[in-house]
């Protein structure tokens, strides 16, 4: 345990100064660091962090969300942001005491790296060893301050670590579902987890021979009562107080597009149906060009929430296939292959992402060679990208980058798949975790091998 939160810790030091490398004197006027637009693609130092220090009002330290709006060109005011209200919060107190794009990312490090301390902890407590993945691997290094993703990954994982308590269950799910609630308040992505949550719940409390075909429904409903009623209580005073701003985050992600910087399948692979010259001809015309990435996106904006929607309910029906054999919903991993759905399908794939999936690795029982495999794709892009962007702004050769993003992308579609499968049939890798989440009938557990998930 100390050496998983020790590794953490230099880890995030050395995440922290691969990115402090963008953050050098001297300062324009807004307070932007001069060696960031000209290093940040090419050094591979680039952080949303910095990056959004102008643009958002974070640097007039305007409480966000309250003033703000969001133009018909799709352009944020008044202190919105693009992400939901607590990630805005988050945001906000790291800019507090900064006054340059450098302060601001240091200050922002550290408000975050707790939470990624205490990941660490709650894995180590879960899985043992198999945390060193989270504490050690490449991604903590690329994507610790890339973002702000440490604090939802905390609260997922934290969901488990609760589930994993000796207390009632009904409790357990309605603390879990409240985590993942406020997740859902810092990232989205979370909160789809509440439903395999309430169904491990409604499962959960009927092993008994006399009882496997009566579910606690009150408890199942109770999970998603907790959930819901955190997201109105975090939500409904910036809806009140400032509803423009607050639909405006929402709206900034409707309306953004599949483009170059989603990393997508989307652009990678469909838009090459769309954006093609007319037979005959060497190029497309520029009405042309706009007629067919105009259909382009209009295509994504329903392909993806659809199929997004489909890949939630096949793994939740998968989910409910291992509970008519072993009565316990395997929650956990439905989570995990929801979360590969997501992520395949979403029209947009952040590089730093890959901080959500890492807890499954972690958890589930996955063979290690996919998810070495899995790494190597994601530094592939995580990499690639940004030198492919370096090359194109600079006029350079960007086939060699180029090639790597493809890998990169393709190489994670692939294994996002097999993972989604995966998942999906996986038991947790620690037989601790699995005891601990059935306390409640530990007893009745005729052998190690029915534990589910």
């Amino acid at each position: 345990m100390i050496i998983v939160v020790a590794l953490c810790a230099f880890t995030l030091i050395i995440g922290y100064l691969n990115k402090a490398r963008c953050a050098l004197a001297p300062f324009d006027t807004d307070g932007r660091s001069t060696a960031f637009n000209a290093i940040k693609d090419t050094s591979v130092c680039y952080s949303d962090i910095q990056f959004l220090w102008i643009g958002r009002d974070i640097d007039q330290h305007v409480f966000p969300y309250l003033t703000g709006a969001i133009t018909q060109g799709g352009e944020l005011t008044g202190g919105t942001v693009e992400y939901p209200v607590l990630s805005g919060l988050l945001m906000w107190l790291g800019a507090i005491p900064a006054h340059t794009d450098a302060e601001f990312l240091l200050y922002s490090a550290l408000i975050l790296a707790p939470f990624g301390l205490l990941t660490a902890w709650m894995l180590g407590r879960l899985a043992g060893r198999a945390a060193l993945l989270w504490s050690a691997g490449p991604p903590l290094v690329l994507y610790a301050f890339h973002n702000w993703e440490l604090p939802v990954v905390a609260t997922a994982v934290g969901a488990v670590f609760v589930m994993s308590m000796r207390i009632p269950l009904r409790t357990r799910g309605m603390i879990a579902a409240v985590l993942l609630a406020v997740g859902f308040c810092l990232k989205l992505y979370p909160g789809a987890f509440v439903l395999p949550l309430a169904a491990y719940v409604a499962y959960g409390t009927t092993r008994s021979p006399s009882k496997r075909n009566r579910l606690d429904i009150r408890g199942g409903l109770a999970v998603l009562g907790a959930a819901t009623a955190t997201v109105v209580a975090i939500n409904l005073p910036f809806a009140i107080l400032g509803y423009d701003g607050w639909r405006a985050s929402f709206a900034f992600q409707t309306l953004r597009q599949a483009d170059i910087t989603t990393n997508s399948i989307w652009y990678w692979g469909l838009r090459q149906f769309y954006i093609r010259p007319i037979q005959g001809s060497t190029a497309m015309s520029p009405d042309d060009y706009a007629a067919a990435e105009a259909s382009f996106q209009n295509a994504v904006d329903i392909l993806s929430p659809l199929l997004v929607f489909v890949a939630f309910g096949l793994a939740l029906w998968l989910g409910m296939r291992r509970a008519k054999t072993e009565h316990v919903y395997p929650w956990i991993a439905v989570s995990g292959s929801m979360l590969c759905g997501f992520l395949l399908l979403h029209k947009v794939h952040s590089p730093q992402y890959t901080l959500w999936i890492l807890p499954f690795f972690v958890l589930l029982r996955v063979p290690w060679a996919l998810v070495a495999a899995y790494l190597v794709a994601d530094l592939s892009m995580g990499i690639g990208v940004f030198k492919y962007f370096g090359a194109l702004a600079h006029g350079a050769d960007a086939s060699t980058a180029k090639f790597f993003v493809e890998v990169g992308v393709w190489g994670r579609a692939a294994l996002l798949v097999v993972f989604f499968f995966l998942f999906a049939r996986a038991r947790l890798r620690c037989s601790d975790i699995s005891t601990e989440l059935l306390t409640d009938h530990a007893p009745e557990q005729s052998s190690p091998a029915s534990t589910p998930s």
